[in-house]
């Protein structure tokens, strides 16, 4: 009886304006003074922020702060495919005929995801990593590897949380929320950056001006407050990492794996 409550009152806050509310008053001067107390609640590292907190002009500024150089160093192993953002791995695993399994007890599938996208056949039996990131985490994504950018989708949707009562209690909240996608070409194949929408969660920005080619670790985009990323690589190249698992803390730069040939046989 309580969770059903709890899941009738997500369902009625997940509109998109009581983001747009939230957010507006985020982006204010007036949110200024919650900054020292937000970052003394989620124990944010203000020593590792670009900037001191009294030079930050909103919470929401804060809360989308550069980090200053060198806090994540971008891992430069051959063929190296890195987190593009600090989070928790809340699911990770091979793709199985089109499903992502066992997302904290639901499945989704990639035409689902990725909106019925003509791209998505390069993904039914690829690799996923399901990121998420809490208050705590830098906000800002980047580049989990080199190539171009082939394709950017954004996907409306709802706003619905997801955080562990959102992805156990509501139905499949990664492809139910709003999403903006980016397709990465590289010289082995191409990576998909789910970018998930959240409660809370006013936009999803990317940095202008929107580069083309990029590096791994370049900037390619950031959340106004916390949510998830959902990486996914092509069938067949991608080799994961043997020690990372279902609920470990990755930094953006860290090694998820390594980007292989496709076996033509």
């Amino acid at each position: 009886m309580k969770r059903s409550l709890l899941r009738m009152m997500t369902e009625l806050s997940s509109r998109k304006f009581v983001s747009r509310i939230t957010g507006r008053f985020a982006k204010s001067s007036l949110s200024r003074r919650w900054i020292p107390r937000f970052a003394a609640m989620y124990k944010i590292p203000v020593e590792d922020a670009e900037k001191r907190l009294e030079d930050y002009r909103s919470l929401n500024d804060f809360f989308t702060r550069r980090l200053k150089p060198g806090k994540r160093p971008i891992d430069t192993s051959a063929g190296s495919l890195v987190s593009p953002v600090d989070a928790r791995i809340t699911g990770c695993g091979v793709i199985k005929d089109g499903l992502m399994l066992e997302v904290k007890g639901q499945d989704y599938t990639i035409e689902e995801l990725l909106n019925s996208s003509p791209r998505l056949t390069q993904y039914l039996n690829g690799y996923f990593w399901v990121l998420y990131l809490s208050p705590t985490d830098y906000h800002r994504i980047h580049s989990p590897c080199e190539g171009d950018i082939v394709e950017s989708e954004h996907i409306p949707g709802r706003v619905y949380p997801v955080n562990e009562f959102g992805l156990t209690s509501m139905r499949r909240v990664l492809s139910r929320n709003e999403r903006l996608v980016t397709y990465i070409r590289n010289d082995i194949g191409e990576a998909a950056v789910v970018k998930v929408g959240a409660l809370n969660v006013s936009s999803i920005k990317y940095v202008e001006p929107m580069p083309k080619k990029l590096a791994r670790g370049d900037e390619l985009a950031y959340f106004e407050f916390g949510s998830t990323i959902v990486l996914l690589t092509e069938d067949g190249t991608f080799q994961p990492r043997s020690d990372l698992k279902t609920g470990d803390k990755v930094l953006m730069g860290e090694k998820l794996g390594t980007l292989i040939v496709r076996n033509q046989a």
